[in-house]
């Protein structure tokens, strides 16, 4: 390795550079349970015109790629064959398209080699803006990979979407040969840096720049720098005001080398280097003289000291600052179930730390004026230096987690994290970082983590579960305008546009709000509304918001008093009949609070024993045999962060077994006698009673008032054994 043992400088000589990484966890034994406040159906996203869904062509999007351009108001997208432009303010509206196949005899060729049909499009991965009227398109071509110019208007009102045909060039070393192929990449200054497989049998993966200086990259058949890496995000960092001082980060995993044969571990790595790198002049022409590389480590404790590793990187997402040199990095790690297992720290096999003297200028060292401006390009850099750069690749410290240890852990029961988008939300009690986690079922979960400092301990809240599809797929991309308030979540079935918050929907109380604990919403003294942290005084003086420790009591005290919003106890009635079973029905409106039971007698309330005939369920209090004794006024209250609220006040009335068909009759009523479904979930029949009722039916026939009361004699047959008469019949 690189770097020697013992030195306090960071894995690249940078104390800037601050990751922090959200896990998933396979084994349930590790993940914090929680449910969110908030779960939305793909179908009440639209109802509530919280979601727009753009679907595309009726085959599909097959969707590779999107670029968010809040200059023109246009969400881009790269797909099979063809290039969309949507707007940024309602995907549905009218579209722009661009179809851009592969020519037929990029087709022939590629059918000639193998290829199966599907494979042989032009799938565009590559898409970024190149200035302020063009966009670099680059797609895999039919495995003949092509790139082009994309014309804009200058202005976001300009019609103007077209590929310009004379442009078209080729794209090896900017986009891979295979659609299914990884590929990331960043344009910075005119210059594409990208990481992928160059060749069409993905054996020579690199890390390459391509643009208005010489082509750079890495060196060909060295595994010591990349060992089958699947590539899963970069961008370009300044270290410094000198913009000669500018690193490219890559993040990938790839198998790795210094481990026992047989072993098939992978480490989830972050390579670095310098922007203007042009290579050695003997040594290294044309290949990168700065890269450098390190292991990203995201771990949970284990038995015995032994730790496991998150090493499955899925996806990164940098969250800039106003100070561009210190970004913020969230990355989503997971544990495959095939991997699962505790990874060791011990000996290496193949790196040994490096305990010799260490040229200068030191690898990663960028030609700049800040590193002494005693060389003003690396081809000036001594022989010595550029050896010792390509033996040393590796540095001996990992990129650790803030705080240690993942800001998220949760396990879905087989669900898998695949997509990151963060927003920093400036709320009353500080400012906090909202992660919108795309899943493989086409969920995205919005959470918060609150981090105590005083336990060291990390805390997170689930706020909302949306499901932005109808069908569950994999969420391929998530992009966040937070000038828009808008997600934009793309899959294989079209791309859908999510407003981030809707604060109303958490309740009309203030406990309601405060107890949601979202960044974005605050009670304004009327309702659950957006928080903004400038505005008028008398709009501020009642503002509520507790997003560290929810709590409703010590918020809304006195709001309730006031009269401007309150919860009542929904009274209800309930027939039960002895010896059978009854469900008084109390669900809580948030799944992150506990219901508790109460039975009133007199002036004292007396908390209800459960037992193997009494059981609490999450729709309710369920009575397995009656009793005439538990007749009586329950009250169904919940408890959530201290903050108790009644819900329902359930009068439950009983009576004997023998007469519970009169009871029946008597409680619902002849004209809605076909009703069987809505009877039974008032007082919870037995399976067998249900069939029973049911097989009841066909005896009734119903007079023409007891019609007009609700009855349809077309539902009966017309020569019933029986004719009850409604007392009230004229």
């Amino acid at each position: 390795m690189a770097e020697p043992a013992g030195r306090r400088r960071g894995p690249f000589g940078l104390l800037v550079l601050v990751p922090l990484w959200t896990a998933l966890w396979s084994s349930t034994c590790w993940a914090r349970s929680g449910h969110p406040r908030l779960r939305l159906s793909h179908k009440e996203l639209r109802d509530l015109n919280r979601s727009e869904v753009f679907q595309g062509p009726p085959g599909g999007l097959d969707l590779s790629t999107m670029l968010l351009d809040e200059a023109q108001e246009s969400l881009f997208i790269g797909g099979r064959n063809t290039l969309f432009s949507l707007s940024l303010e309602n995907v549905n509206a009218q579209h722009r398209e661009i179809h851009w196949p592969s020519t037929a005899t990029q087709v022939d060729d590629c059918l000639m080699k193998g290829r199966e049909k599907s494979e042989c499009a032009n799938y565009i991965k590559v898409l970024h803006q190149y200035n302020g009227t063009h966009l670099l398109a680059c797609g895999t071509g039919a495995f003949d990979p092509v790139c082009a110019h994309i014309s804009l208007g200058r202005w976001a009102q300009d019609p103007v979407f077209t590929l310009q045909e004379d442009l078209v060039e080729s794209g090896r070393g900017r986009c891979p040969f295979d659609p299914h192929s990884s590929c990331v990449s960043t344009l910075s200054r005119g210059e594409l840096f990208v990481g992928l497989y160059t060749d069409y049998w993905e054996n020579d993966a690199a890390l390459c720049r391509l643009g208005n200086r010489s082509y750079t990259r890495t060196e060909r058949d060295d595994r010591r720098l990349l060992n089958e890496p699947k590539f899963v995000g970069s961008v370009v960092i300044p270290d410094n005001d000198d913009p000669d001082d500018d690193k490219v980060y890559y993040f990938f995993t790839e198998k790795a080398l210094d481990v026992e044969s047989g072993n098939h571990a992978v480490y989830s790595r972050i390579g670095r280097v310098c922007a203007n790198d042009q290579g050695g002049q003997r040594m290294l022409v044309n290949k990168w003289s700065s890269f450098i590389k390190t292991r990203l480590i995201c771990s949970v404790p284990g038995p015995h000291g032994i730790d496991t590793h998150l090493d499955q990187l899925e996806d990164v997402f940098v969250l800039k600052k106003k100070d561009e040199k210190t970004p913020e990095i969230f990355g989503l790690s997971a544990q495959q179930a095939t991997y699962f297992g505790a990874t060791p720290e011990g000996p290496d096999h193949h790196w040994t730390a490096f305990q010799g003297r260490v040229p200068f200028p030191r690898p990663g060292s960028c030609a700049s004026q800040v590193n002494g401006g005693q060389y003003s390009s690396s081809r000036q850099y001594p022989d010595e230096v550029l050896r010792f750069v390509r033996d040393h690749p590796v540095m001996l410290q990992a990129v650790r987690p803030l705080h240690h240890r993942p800001v998220l852990l949760r396990s879905e029961g087989g669900r898998r994290l695949t997509q990151l988008a963060v927003d920093r939300v400036e709320a009353q009690d500080g400012h906090y970082h909202v992660l919108f986690i795309g899943t493989d079922d086409s969920v995205v979960l919005k959470v918060i983590t609150i981090y105590n400092a005083d336990s060291d301990t990390m805390e997170e809240v689930l706020l909302e579960e949306l499901h932005v599809f109808k069908v569950p797929v994999p969420i391929t991309e998530i992009l966040i305008s937070t000038k828009r308030q808008q997600l934009y979540v793309g899959s294989e079935l079209g791309v859908a546009q999510v407003k981030v918050h809707q604060c109303d929907l958490y309740g009309s109380a203030c406990a309601d709000c405060c107890l949601a604990r979202d960044p974005y919403c605050a009670w304004d003294g009327h309702t659950c509304s957006r928080y903004l942290s400038v505005g008028l005084s008398a709009k501020r003086r009642f503002r509520r918001q507790d997003v560290r420790h929810g709590n409703a009591v010590q918020q809304c005290d006195g709001v309730l008093m006031r009269g401007q919003q309150s919860h009542s106890a929904e009274e209800r009635r309930v027939y039960g009949v002895e010896n059978n079973s009854t469900l008084l029905e109390c669900k809580p409106r948030s799944p992150q609070a506990n219901a508790h039971w109460l039975l009133q007698r007199g002036t004292d309330n007396d908390e209800v024993r459960v037992d193997d005939r009494v059981v609490k369920t999450p729709h309710g209090l369920l009575f397995l045999r009656l009793r005439r004794a538990d007749a009586g006024v329950y009250l169904c209250q919940t408890d959530e962060h201290g903050f108790i609220q009644p819900l329902a006040r359930i009068t439950l009335e009983g009576s004997a077994s023998k007469l519970w068909y009169k009871d029946f009759l008597q409680l619902i009523g002849y004209s809605n006698f076909q009703k069987v479904e809505e009877y039974c979930e008032r007082v919870w029949c037995s399976e067998r009673r249900r069939r029973k009722l049911k097989a009841l039916q066909p005896k009734w026939k119903f007079s023409p008032a007891q019609e007009r009361r609700g009855g349809t004699r077309g539902d009966r047959p017309r020569t019933p054994r029986h004719a009850l008469t409604h007392p009230d019949t004229p």
